[in-house]
Protein backbone atom coordinates (compact mmCIF):
# COMPACT_ATOMS: atom_id res chain seq x y z
CA UNK A 1 0.00 0.00 0.00
CA UNK A 2 2.93 2.76 0.74
CA UNK A 3 3.95 1.90 -2.75
CA UNK A 4 1.04 2.66 -4.44
CA UNK A 5 0.62 6.09 -2.73
CA UNK A 6 3.99 7.06 -3.39
CA UNK A 7 3.71 5.82 -6.98
CA UNK A 8 0.48 7.98 -7.12
CA UNK A 9 2.47 11.42 -5.53
CA UNK A 10 5.10 11.25 -8.42
CA UNK A 11 2.07 10.39 -10.80
CA UNK A 12 0.55 13.91 -9.57
CA UNK A 13 3.63 15.89 -9.69
CA UNK A 14 4.15 15.08 -13.55
CA UNK A 15 0.68 15.98 -14.73
CA UNK A 16 0.82 18.86 -12.67
CA UNK A 17 4.48 20.27 -14.88
CA UNK A 18 3.02 19.35 -17.48
CA UNK A 19 0.07 21.68 -17.44
CA UNK A 20 2.85 24.93 -15.67
CA UNK A 21 4.57 23.96 -18.88
CA UNK A 22 2.02 24.26 -21.60
CA UNK A 23 0.62 27.88 -20.17
CA UNK A 24 -2.57 26.25 -19.50
CA UNK A 25 -2.20 26.77 -15.39
CA UNK A 26 -3.69 30.29 -15.79
CA UNK A 27 -5.37 29.50 -18.71
CA UNK A 28 -3.13 31.79 -20.54
CA UNK A 29 -1.61 30.94 -24.31
CA UNK A 30 1.96 29.32 -25.46
CA UNK A 31 4.50 29.20 -23.05
CA UNK A 32 7.24 31.69 -22.70
CA UNK A 33 4.33 34.81 -24.36
CA UNK A 34 4.95 37.60 -22.98
CA UNK A 35 1.73 38.77 -20.94
CA UNK A 36 0.16 42.32 -19.95
CA UNK A 37 -0.32 42.50 -16.53
CA UNK A 38 -3.67 42.82 -15.51
CA UNK A 39 -5.18 46.81 -15.60
CA UNK A 40 -2.28 47.37 -18.24
CA UNK A 41 -3.15 48.71 -21.68
CA UNK A 42 -0.79 48.31 -24.08
CA UNK A 43 -2.29 49.31 -27.07
CA UNK A 44 -0.55 52.50 -27.33
CA UNK A 45 2.33 50.60 -28.40
CA UNK A 46 0.98 49.13 -31.42
CA UNK A 47 -1.53 51.97 -32.79
CA UNK A 48 -0.28 53.21 -36.15
CA UNK A 49 0.79 57.26 -35.75
CA UNK A 50 -1.20 59.93 -37.14
CA UNK A 51 -1.17 61.02 -40.24
CA UNK A 52 -0.71 64.79 -41.13
CA UNK A 53 -3.43 66.00 -42.87
CA UNK A 54 -2.77 67.21 -46.48
CA UNK A 55 -2.73 70.28 -47.80
CA UNK A 56 -5.99 71.84 -49.24
CA UNK A 57 -6.44 70.09 -52.89
CA UNK A 58 -6.22 72.54 -55.77
CA UNK A 59 -4.80 75.60 -53.25
CA UNK A 60 -0.73 75.81 -54.08
CA UNK A 61 1.64 77.14 -51.63
CA UNK A 62 -0.90 76.03 -48.56
CA UNK A 63 0.83 72.91 -46.58
CA UNK A 64 -0.75 70.98 -43.83
CA UNK A 65 -0.84 72.92 -40.95
CA UNK A 66 -2.32 75.93 -42.82
CA UNK A 67 -4.56 74.36 -44.50
CA UNK A 68 -5.82 72.49 -40.95
CA UNK A 69 -7.44 76.18 -40.78
CA UNK A 70 -9.67 75.78 -43.30
CA UNK A 71 -13.25 74.03 -42.38
CA UNK A 72 -15.27 71.84 -43.86
CA UNK A 73 -18.34 74.79 -43.77
CA UNK A 74 -15.61 77.12 -45.43
CA UNK A 75 -15.95 77.42 -49.06
CA UNK A 76 -14.18 80.78 -50.30
CA UNK A 77 -10.84 81.66 -48.97
CA UNK A 78 -8.79 84.65 -50.18
CA UNK A 79 -5.32 83.31 -49.95
CA UNK A 80 -2.35 86.51 -49.21
CA UNK A 81 0.71 85.50 -49.87
CA UNK A 82 3.89 87.56 -49.08
CA UNK A 83 6.73 88.18 -50.67
CA UNK A 84 9.13 87.23 -47.86
CA UNK A 85 8.46 87.76 -44.34
CA UNK A 86 9.87 91.68 -43.87
CA UNK A 87 8.68 92.94 -47.23
CA UNK A 88 5.63 94.83 -48.12
CA UNK A 89 5.18 93.16 -51.52
CA UNK A 90 2.37 90.42 -51.90
CA UNK A 91 0.36 89.23 -54.35
CA UNK A 92 -3.70 87.75 -53.85
CA UNK A 93 -6.55 84.85 -54.99
CA UNK A 94 -9.74 84.04 -54.64
CA UNK A 95 -10.40 80.45 -54.32
CA UNK A 96 -13.87 78.70 -54.54
CA UNK A 97 -14.94 75.14 -54.07
CA UNK A 98 -18.56 73.31 -54.24
CA UNK A 99 -18.39 71.23 -51.04
CA UNK A 100 -15.89 70.20 -48.34
CA UNK A 101 -14.95 67.38 -50.73
CA UNK A 102 -14.42 68.98 -53.52
CA UNK A 103 -11.35 70.85 -54.87
CA UNK A 104 -10.12 74.52 -54.82
CA UNK A 105 -10.27 76.51 -57.59
CA UNK A 106 -9.35 79.97 -58.74
CA UNK A 107 -12.22 82.65 -59.51
CA UNK A 108 -10.48 85.65 -58.98
CA UNK A 109 -6.61 87.02 -59.32
CA UNK A 110 -3.75 86.82 -58.92
CA UNK A 111 -3.81 90.83 -57.61
CA UNK A 112 -0.56 92.80 -56.39
CA UNK A 113 -0.98 93.80 -53.24
CA UNK A 114 0.48 95.63 -50.45
CA UNK A 115 0.63 94.47 -47.08
CA UNK A 116 2.69 96.41 -43.70
CA UNK A 117 5.83 98.15 -44.01
CA UNK A 118 8.20 95.73 -42.37
CA UNK A 119 6.19 92.57 -43.38
CA UNK A 120 4.79 90.09 -41.25
CA UNK A 121 4.21 88.63 -38.02
CA UNK A 122 2.95 85.94 -35.84
CA UNK A 123 2.43 87.73 -32.95
CA UNK A 124 1.05 91.37 -33.66
CA UNK A 125 1.26 94.28 -31.88
CA UNK A 126 -0.05 97.82 -31.81
CA UNK A 127 2.17 100.00 -34.21
CA UNK A 128 4.75 97.15 -35.46
CA UNK A 129 3.87 97.88 -38.74
CA UNK A 130 4.29 94.14 -39.66
CA UNK A 131 0.42 92.66 -40.75
CA UNK A 132 -0.70 89.58 -38.63
CA UNK A 133 0.09 85.92 -39.83
CA UNK A 134 -3.08 83.67 -39.79
CA UNK A 135 -6.78 82.65 -41.08
CA UNK A 136 -8.80 84.61 -40.31
CA UNK A 137 -12.53 85.35 -41.38
CA UNK A 138 -14.13 87.98 -43.71
CA UNK A 139 -17.84 88.73 -42.60
CA UNK A 140 -18.26 92.44 -42.58
CA UNK A 141 -17.53 95.40 -45.26
CA UNK A 142 -17.87 99.08 -45.57
CA UNK A 143 -16.49 102.51 -47.13
CA UNK A 144 -16.94 106.20 -47.79
CA UNK A 145 -18.11 105.16 -51.15
CA UNK A 146 -22.19 103.24 -51.53
CA UNK A 147 -22.44 99.56 -51.17
CA UNK A 148 -21.42 98.17 -54.88
CA UNK A 149 -23.98 95.24 -54.66
CA UNK A 150 -22.19 93.08 -51.86
CA UNK A 151 -23.64 89.88 -50.01
CA UNK A 152 -21.67 91.35 -47.12
CA UNK A 153 -22.82 93.31 -44.15
CA UNK A 154 -21.83 97.01 -45.57
CA UNK A 155 -21.80 100.30 -43.53
CA UNK A 156 -21.32 103.40 -45.75
CA UNK A 157 -19.92 106.21 -43.35
CA UNK A 158 -18.51 109.57 -44.01
CA UNK A 159 -16.42 108.17 -41.09
CA UNK A 160 -14.31 106.24 -43.84
CA UNK A 161 -12.95 108.78 -44.88
CA UNK A 162 -8.78 109.31 -44.30
CA UNK A 163 -6.28 111.83 -45.64
CA UNK A 164 -2.01 112.49 -45.26
CA UNK A 165 0.77 110.78 -46.85
CA UNK A 166 1.80 107.30 -46.84
CA UNK A 167 5.43 105.69 -46.01
CA UNK A 168 6.35 106.60 -49.95
CA UNK A 169 5.04 110.14 -49.46
CA UNK A 170 1.82 108.74 -51.72
CA UNK A 171 -1.85 109.98 -51.21
CA UNK A 172 -4.12 108.30 -48.57
CA UNK A 173 -7.34 109.62 -49.61
CA UNK A 174 -9.56 107.44 -51.08
CA UNK A 175 -7.45 104.34 -49.37
CA UNK A 176 -11.03 103.12 -47.26
CA UNK A 177 -13.34 103.83 -50.05
CA UNK A 178 -13.78 100.47 -50.00
CA UNK A 179 -13.00 98.24 -47.00
CA UNK A 180 -13.75 94.58 -46.30
CA UNK A 181 -12.96 93.63 -41.93
CA UNK A 182 -10.15 91.34 -41.30
CA UNK A 183 -11.58 89.85 -38.01
CA UNK A 184 -8.54 89.76 -36.28
CA UNK A 185 -9.26 91.40 -33.10
CA UNK A 186 -12.33 92.70 -33.22
CA UNK A 187 -16.23 91.81 -32.86
CA UNK A 188 -17.38 90.20 -35.61
CA UNK A 189 -21.26 91.08 -36.85
CA UNK A 190 -19.94 94.79 -36.39
CA UNK A 191 -18.74 97.74 -38.60
CA UNK A 192 -15.12 97.76 -39.73
CA UNK A 193 -15.30 101.07 -37.53
CA UNK A 194 -16.23 98.93 -34.43
CA UNK A 195 -13.19 100.10 -31.64
CA UNK A 196 -13.54 96.82 -29.24
CA UNK A 197 -10.90 94.83 -28.94
CA UNK A 198 -11.30 91.37 -27.50
CA UNK A 199 -7.33 90.40 -27.09
CA UNK A 200 -6.70 93.74 -25.86
CA UNK A 201 -5.63 97.65 -27.16
CA UNK A 202 -2.37 96.04 -27.31
CA UNK A 203 -2.89 93.30 -29.65
CA UNK A 204 -3.49 96.05 -32.32
CA UNK A 205 -7.18 95.98 -34.36
CA UNK A 206 -8.64 97.98 -37.73
CA UNK A 207 -6.69 94.96 -39.72
CA UNK A 208 -8.98 95.53 -43.40
CA UNK A 209 -8.83 94.51 -47.04
CA UNK A 210 -8.79 98.35 -48.45
CA UNK A 211 -8.06 99.99 -51.70
CA UNK A 212 -4.16 100.04 -52.37
CA UNK A 213 -2.47 103.83 -52.51
CA UNK A 214 0.76 102.30 -53.93
CA UNK A 215 2.81 101.93 -50.66
CA UNK A 216 3.22 99.66 -47.43
CA UNK A 217 -0.13 99.66 -45.18
CA UNK A 218 0.49 99.79 -41.13
CA UNK A 219 -0.98 96.16 -40.89
CA UNK A 220 -3.62 95.83 -43.49
CA UNK A 221 -4.07 94.31 -47.07
CA UNK A 222 -4.41 96.62 -50.10
CA UNK A 223 -5.32 96.19 -53.51
CA UNK A 224 -6.51 98.52 -56.42
CA UNK A 225 -10.14 99.82 -56.41
CA UNK A 226 -11.62 97.14 -59.11
CA UNK A 227 -10.27 94.41 -57.56
CA UNK A 228 -11.80 95.57 -54.19
CA UNK A 229 -15.13 95.99 -55.81
CA UNK A 230 -14.80 92.80 -58.17
CA UNK A 231 -13.86 91.03 -54.33
CA UNK A 232 -16.33 92.65 -52.07
CA UNK A 233 -19.09 91.02 -55.47
CA UNK A 234 -17.79 87.84 -55.39
CA UNK A 235 -17.55 87.63 -51.22
CA UNK A 236 -20.95 85.62 -49.95
CA UNK A 237 -21.70 84.98 -45.72
CA UNK A 238 -22.99 81.80 -46.70
CA UNK A 239 -19.60 80.74 -48.04
CA UNK A 240 -18.21 81.79 -45.30
CA UNK A 241 -15.22 83.02 -46.19
CA UNK A 242 -11.90 83.22 -45.15
CA UNK A 243 -8.66 85.30 -45.64
CA UNK A 244 -5.52 83.16 -45.67
CA UNK A 245 -2.58 85.41 -45.44
CA UNK A 246 1.24 85.45 -44.59
CA UNK A 247 4.61 84.95 -46.24
CA UNK A 248 5.16 82.56 -48.98
CA UNK A 249 7.75 80.38 -46.44
CA UNK A 250 4.86 80.25 -43.48
CA UNK A 251 1.93 79.41 -45.67
CA UNK A 252 3.57 76.42 -46.78
CA UNK A 253 3.99 75.13 -43.19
Amino acid sequence: MPVRQGAARLLLHALCAALVLTGCADGGGPSGAVRTPPGTDDSARHAASPLPAPPPRGIPGLGPATGAGLGDANRQVLVVTGEGPDSSGSSAVLYERDGADAPWRPVLGPWPAHNALRGWTREHVADDLRSPIGVFGLGDAGGRLPDPGTLLPYDESPDFATSGTGFLGEPLEGSFDYVVAIDYNRVTGTTPLDKERPLGAERGGGVWIHVDHEGPTRACVSFAEEHMRELLLALDPDKLPLVVMGPAAELRR
